[in-house]
């Protein structure tokens, strides 16, 4: 949809709906992006510990916040598209599972401790094993 073609829409007062992680239903999803961000988190804040250099230590900081909400979009984007209810009726955990790994990204975004990347790794790694199972 062009620019001008989405105004007229949204000017003419109709609702358009979209459900897809890349505003297209190209159904490609895999928690591996998820995990990836999350590593890249770990990572950051390791190199924080490991610096002296306080500019270094700002920029590192930075992107580890950005790489948790990546994280946290990632999670988001297979718990409201990719998985169904009759997934959660086969895995009743799904939901609690998403709660714990979403709040652990949040929490990463404050904080430099390496226990709460491996937390949220952990948790991801959990999502990504019953994603694989529904994949079958």
């Amino acid at each position: 949809m062009s620019m001008s073609s989405a105004i007229r829409h949204l000017l003419s007062g109709t609702t358009l709906t979209a459900s897809a992680h890349c505003d297209l239903p190209c159904g490609v999803y895999d928690p591996a992006q998820a995990r990836l961000e999350a590593q890249s988190v770990k990572a950051c804040m390791e190199k924080y510990a490991a610096s002296s250099d306080a500019d270094f230590k700002v920029r590192a900081t930075t992107i580890k916040e950005e790489r948790a909400e990546l994280t946290k979009h990632h999670l988001w984007v297979l718990w409201t598209d990719y998985f169904k209810p009759e997934h959660l009726a086969t895995y009743p955990e799904l939901h609690d599972l998403f709660w714990k790994a979403t709040k652990s990204a949040g929490e990463a975004k404050k904080t430099n401790d390496v226990a709460v990347a491996d937390r949220l790794i952990a948790e991801i790694d959990q999502i990504a094993e019953i994603f694989w199972a529904t994949k079958k």
